[in-house]
């Protein structure tokens, strides 16, 4: 507790606001703690996916545009090696990142937007709308 010049009822609600804040300042922390913790995990298990055709992980080819978490969600956008990436290479791709990320523990749901290739809106059509994975 502090003391100061104000009355006792300013001073009750400034100790309030400043316990609030820490309460949020630690939240904040935990939370970050705990995303930035999903994000290695995510980026491990993206680094083990590689374009089938060259056998070059998707990330050293950096095909991954975006990735956004919100809570247990995953929101990844990719683009292929070339608009003209052949079709089955683009859909084997994105189903191995939605189905490899889905086995992470933390994560119940991935969607994925591959941008930039002729067959885009059928991979994440087909993709998105496939059944999740079992977890281990």
């Amino acid at each position: 507790m502090f003391s100061s010049n104000f009355p006792p009822s300013l001073d009750l609600y400034m100790t309030l606001e400043i316990r609030i804040v820490i309460y949020s300042i630690d939240g904040f922390f935990i939370v970050a703690q705990e995303t930035q913790q999903l994000r290695r995990k995510i980026f491990d298990e993206l680094t083990k996916i590689v374009d089938p055709e060259i056998n070059v992980s998707i990330m050293e080819l950096e095909l991954i545009d975006n990735i956004d978490i919100n809570g247990s969600s995953v929101k990844i956008d990719i683009h292929l090696t070339s608009p003209f990436c052949p079709a089955i290479f683009g859909f084997k791709i994105a189903q191995d990142v939605h189905d490899n990320l889905l086995k992470v523990d933390g994560i119940d749901d991935v969607k994925l937007n591959v941008s930039n290739h002729f067959m885009a809106e059928a991979i994440n059509n087909q993709v998105n709308s496939s059944k999740n994975p079992k977890k281990p």
